[in-house]
């Protein structure tokens, strides 16, 4: 995916303009910010939700939010990063509706969720969810793995953490204990989407790493995308 100018603000039809000028430009992916309201789950005309509609994302409310922030995109041709975490698969249900209405392939759709919710607790982040139910509780997600095969149904999240407070070496203890709690969750509960080779395990389940931005260099191994 491509590094992606992260964007979002105010109603669906102001991001769509500039995701539309962003694309305009040259830019073949993109990456979207959704308001606190809408990453807690509450409506925009919740009493808890005032004050901050729009203000640090787009607000989506409705698959007809979903619609006008997506009119008109190239969905087959350009990959989307999500960064929604307690909410994450009902902004991908939404998103997947849309490309369907608008005669997009599923298997054409690329992008990624966040979908880290222990990242979220451990970080003091908004999250409506308690972490013990999510981390076994991802079996929505592998079934949108399954309609969804290019998609990235969990970005494991570090930066988050570091900002909030921890050092370094936290910072990725942390991103790494919280991909193997996915992993063995999603293990535990069967739902394994991807045979695995003789004598291995495998959760099925796709997954990035982001954590700070490194030297040019780059740290052993390589880092995924920030999203």
């Amino acid at each position: 995916m491509d590094h992606a100018p992260y964007a979002g603000f105010g109603t669906a039809e102001a991001t769509n303009q500039r995701f539309k000028f962003l694309l305009g430009a040259g830019q073949t992916g993109l990456s979207c910010a959704f308001d606190l309201p809408t990453q807690m789950g509450y409506d925009s005309d919740h009493p808890r939700s005032e004050g901050e509609v729009g203000k640090v994302g787009v607000a989506i409310d409705s698959m007809a939010d979903m619609r006008e922030l997506l009119a008109g995109l190239p969905l087959d041709r350009v990959t989307t990063s999500m960064t929604i975490n307690a909410t994450a698969a009902i902004l991908l249900l939404f998103y997947q509706l849309v490309a369907e209405e608008n005669g997009v392939d599923s298997a054409l759709l690329g992008g990624t969720i966040q979908n880290d919710i222990l990242k979220e607790y451990v970080a003091g982040a908004p999250t409506s969810i308690p972490p013990a139910v999510d981390a076994t509780g991802h079996r929505h997600v592998l079934l949108l793995r399954r309609a969804l095969p290019a998609w990235n149904t969990i970005s494991i999240s570090g930066y988050h953490i570091r900002e909030a407070g921890s050092t370094a070496v936290q910072e990725i203890a942390f991103t790494i204990a919280n991909g193997i709690a996915y992993v063995e969750a999603a293990l535990a509960a069967a739902w394994t989407s991807t045979p695995s080779p003789p004598g291995s395990a495998s959760s099925g389940m796709p997954t990035t790493t982001s954590s700070r931005r490194w030297p040019s260099t780059g740290p052993p191994g390589g880092c995924g995308p920030r999203s």
